[in-house]
This record gives structure tokens, sequence and C-alpha cells, in this order.
């Protein structure tokens, strides 16, 4: 049985969520949004203002999405730049940094990203709200993307696309 506004427990995700010292508040609304959904969240930090290097939370929220620890994962930077560039170096993540409603429906739903990138100082927490709710419900679309997906797979083995 479930409360109103959560999600029966087939559909609840496990988003493991992490943050430069660039979007701690974001990821802490974040955080509440998520949970509210009835999602399970694993907020992975940081929780300061200290300066943090980027790498080690995509390395941290990349590799659980990859054993299988968390289904999707959310990473904040100040650009998200970095994080973008850092996390689609961990073999099997494919993530999308995304601004706008039309990123995140192309990241999700032709791309079949498993984590979000956001950009703390770009964009609004109202509007990182509504990318991540939508980002939360698009389904991956399938057929010719697979295919594509499946060359990525391919890239990441160091194969030849011909």
């Amino acid at each position: 049985m479930t409360s109103a506004g959560s999600q029966p427990e087939e559909h609840k995700l496990r988003i493991a969520i992490a943050a430069d010292h660039n979007g701690v508040q974001m990821k802490d609304l974040l955080v509440n949004y998520i949970n509210g959904l009835g999602h399970i969240v694993d907020d992975r930090g940081t929780n300061g203002t200290d300066i943090v290097d980027y790498p080690i939370l995509c390395s941290d929220v990349g590799r659980r999405v990859v054993t299988g620890q968390a289904d999707r994962g959310i990473i904040i930077g100040g650009s998200g730049q970095g994080e973008h560039i850092a996390c689609n170096k961990i073999r099997g993540i494919r993530a999308g940094l995304c601004g706008s409603l039309f990123e995140v429906e192309i990241s999700r739903g032709n791309n079949n990203s498993n984590v979000l990138v956001l950009a703390a100082k770009i964009i609004s927490n109202e509007l990182a709200r509504q990318l991540t709710a939508t980002w939360l419900t698009t389904p991956f679309k399938g057929g010719v993307h697979q295919h594509r997906l499946d060359q990525i797979a391919l890239l990441e083995d160091g194969q030849e696309l011909s």
C-alpha cells in the first residue's frame, strides 16, 4: 500500500546523488523532492561549502549505478561540464548534462541516460526540480536508439565502428 503521491513499491527508484561545493543547496532540495516522490535517495555528499574534487563524487555515484547499488544517479556541479566528462569516463555510465526539458527528454528517451548532471550556477532550483521530475519519468524509447547505445558500448570496449 502506498500513501497519496508516493509511487508503488515496484516503481521506486534508488537514486544516488552528490554535489560539489557549488551544488549543495540544489542537492538538498532535490533530495527532499525525490524522497517526497517515494523514491529511495542515497545522499553521497558533499554537505558543506569546502571545496571538493568532483571526480571523486562522480566516481562514487557512477560506480553505484554500474554495480546496481543505485538505479540512477544525479550529480550537481557549478557548470556541470567537468562532472559530465568525469561521469562518462566510467564504463556503463551514460550521463547527460541537461539545462532544458528538451535535453532531458533526449537524454532519457533516446540515450537512456543513467546519470543526470545539473549546473547549479546556471539553472534555478525550480528548473532543477522540473528537469529531475522529467528525467525520472521519461522512458527509454528503444528501437534505433538501442542500436546506437550498442555502438557506444563498442566504443567503450575500444572497438572501431564502420
